[in-house]
């Protein structure tokens, strides 16, 4: 099988070793060969983006702006070809990869148009015949390490503002699922990005934790809570910009009086669907007594007839996990929460499938506490939890009682409760009557508490991190 390269300074160059990709639906196909950059090559990616960020700097922003727009046009025009990777490496269902693939394509659109439309201010001084002048330049050079869980989307989105603003950049993928991102610098480089100014660079994360630090400006990080703190150490270290997009352990709060198919509707896509692989998912379900035993009934119904399989076969509605470390994981909690007391209502086991992946039964915990470490930690898994509780104030105070704060959500028919919830939970994103997962592109993303660190991401927000200020002082 070819190995397909890393992309360092404008060529493809092969590794030393190779990473093999494989379906977590079916771990015997082997979709590629992808080539494994030690150290010395990742620097060597660093040091292609430096000699390239004065030229990109210098370049016009209708440059800029008409590559993202030519890259945007192939991401869509291949949304079935490109979907249908992200569901093989990553374990999706054809509608989800597919969806991923035109969010991609979208912000490569939105960020064409922000490259021409970003800009500073003229401002008057508080001082006679002095004019005050606000500009935007790009921070330099960017790395990035993104992970398996949207392996075009979370790369799109960090890139197109990176080079819509001028800066240059090195990618590190999730070594899980290298084949999205290799075909998105093929992309870039047919649409016309000059040499240098993306690299890409598979590997460990090991190395990439030091190389990718070393030499750059800025580094942006999707993952864990354990890594993030530690790149935030290093950025520190260094004194440069980063942003961290970290953990969850979202709340959907349902209370008596909410509809209960729309609440379960939310309950069950932002719990399960992509394997409940989201960041953004609802793994406490925290439910007003009144509405309780009505709800998890309805819950499991529904959940029971969930079909579970090879994410490319049609009508199946959950994939497998990524792969089996994380399936003992999950089902590593799954024991957790039954010796901590939580009532197994539902799957907890795996799943039988037409091929050998790593599938899991969507699972319910009821009766279970806050205190709970199925509900402290974040499982990334189909694992979700009820927790009941008396009334709206209760429901808010728990919600609110966890290390993270990203994603919230509310099911409820007031008004009243609606607005409360939005201003007082503490969370960066928050949802009534939908569910905790799904977003848009144009607007910001981010967190609270563990959950982000540093300036937002997506939506022109994104410009706050990808360049700084300079204001000049004019006299006349």
């Amino acid at each position: 099988m070819t190995q397909k390269a890393n992309y360092i300074g404008g060529a493809w160059v092969e590794g030393g070793t190779a990473l093999e990709n494989l379906n977590p639906a079916d771990p015997q196909d082997v979709i590629g060969q992808y080539a494994c950059a030690d150290e010395a090559q990742m620097r060597q990616a660093v040091q292609a983006a430096r000699a390239a960020a004065p030229g990109w700097e210098r370049s016009t922003t209708q440059l800029r702006s008409d590559i993202l727009f030519r890259a945007a046009n192939e991401i869509l025009a291949r949304k079935e070809e490109l979907g249908a990777l992200v569901s093989r490496e990553a374990g999706k269902t054809q509608a989800e990869g597919i969806g991923e693939v035109m969010r991609a394509g979208q912000i490569f659109q939105f960020f064409a148009g922000e490259a021409v439309r970003y800009g500073g201010e003229n401002l008057p001084s508080v001082r006679p015949d002095i004019g005050v002048q606000i500009s935007r330049h790009p921070v330099g050079v960017v790395s990035m390490i993104t992970p398996w869980n949207f392996p075009i989307a979370i790369p799109a989105w960090k890139m197109a503002p990176a080079l819509a603003f001028g800066n240059t950049l090195v990618l590190k993928p999730s070594e899980h699922t290298p084949g999205a991102a290799w075909e998105l610098f093929a992309i870039l480089e047919r649409a016309g990005l000059p040499a240098g100014v993306a690299n890409l660079v598979n590997g460990e994360g090991a190395a990439a934790g030091r190389a990718l630090l070393d030499g750059v400006d800025a580094v942006s990080f999707t993952g864990s809570v354990a890594t993030g703190r530690k790149i935030a150490a290093g950025a520190s270290e260094r004194m440069i910009r980063v942003q961290l997009e970290m953990g969850g352990k979202n709340p959907l709060v349902v209370l008596d009086d909410a509809d209960l198919d729309v609440a379960v509707e939310c309950a069950l896509n932002g719990a399960f669907y992509s394997a409940g692989q989201r960041c953004t998912a609802s793994s406490r379900l925290i439910v007003a007594d009144g509405i309780h035993d009505r709800f998890v009934q309805a819950l499991t119904d529904r959940m029971r007839k969930l079909t579970v399989g090879d994410p490319r076969t049609a009508g199946t509605q959950i994939g497998p996990v990524i792969n089996a470390a994380q399936l003992e994981k999950i089902l590593g909690y799954i024991e957790l929460g039954r010796a901590e007391g939580a009532t197994l209502a539902e799957g907890g086991k795996r799943a039988e499938a037409s091929t050998a992946g790593h599938f899991l039964r969507p699972t319910l915990f009821t009766e279970s506490s806050n205190a709970m470490r199925i509900n402290r930690e974040e499982i990334f898994g189909p694992v979700a939890a009820v927790i009941r509780v008396s009334g709206y104030d209760e429901a808010l105070e728990v919600a609110n009682d966890t290390p993270f704060g990203l994603s919230s959500g509310i099911c409820t028919t007031s008004l009243k409760f609606a607005n409360h919830f939005r201003l007082n939970v503490r969370s960066g994103l928050t949802m009534v009557n939908l569910p905790t997962a799904g977003l848009d592109y144009h607007v910001p993303f981010g967190g609270v508490k563990a959950s982000s660190f540093g300036p937002r991401e997506q939506g022109r927000y994104a410009v706050d991190f990808y360049t700084s200020t300079k204001t000049a002082y004019i006299g006349y």
